[in-house]
């Protein structure tokens, strides 16, 4: 049988990984700055605007996972 795209779609959880949600508000609440994050299977990707604030989030990686209630790798990302 086949399924309809909506059928596979109504099915499908489209909200934020806690970790997401956590790293974004984190980085917003310390330095008013929005970054994108990627969670993945083993790492989560944090990609910012600048080499410095790439500096400051990473000198704050326990911080950060800490909030993020995670013990996956954080790689940051410049561009």
């Amino acid at each position: 049988m086949s399924n309809s795209l909506a059928d596979i779609l109504a099915d499908k959880n489209f909200d934020e990984p806690s970790e997401m949600v956590a790293i974004k508000a984190y980085a917003q609440e310390k330095f008013q700055e929005d970054v994108g994050v990627t969670v993945r299977e083993r790492d989560i990707l944090i990609q910012v605007r600048s080499a410095a604030l790439a500096n400051a989030l990473r000198l704050q990686t326990t911080q950060l996972q800490t909030a993020a209630k995670t013990i996956k790798r954080l790689t940051f990302r410049i561009g």
